[in-house]
């Protein structure tokens, strides 16, 4: 994605807000309906997209910089870039706790 760790975790960000927004937006419309062989085929399908998407996000620089041996700037990109997602989920469980948001 990007050689910039901010870059990749608030774009990691954006995509689960979004998910999270049409989650929220198709719940409303469902009501009660009880749950169809579909739910799981959704939810797994889903997951496979986003983890696709997180990886695409997190490890494609840093794979592409350890095959042109580069391999110390690989792991700092890679390590850097999920410490700001963790840091940015971090500030967004602190923020739901402390009832901000």
């Amino acid at each position: 994605m990007s050689k910039n760790p901010i870059i990749n975790a608030f774009s990691a960000s954006a995509y689960i807000l979004v998910v999270a927004s049409i989650f929220n937006l198709v719940a409303r419309t469902q009501g009660n309906k009880p749950d169809t062989f579909f739910a799981p085929v959704a939810f797994l399908s889903l997951f496979t997209l986003s983890a696709a998407i997180m990886a695409y996000l997190f490890f494609y620089q840093p794979f592409n910089l350890f095959i042109n041996g580069k391999k110390k700037e690989a792991t700092t990109l890679c390590l850097q870039s999920i410490g700001a997602f963790g840091v940015i989920t971090t500030a967004i469980w602190i923020f739901i706790i402390a009832g901000i948001i």
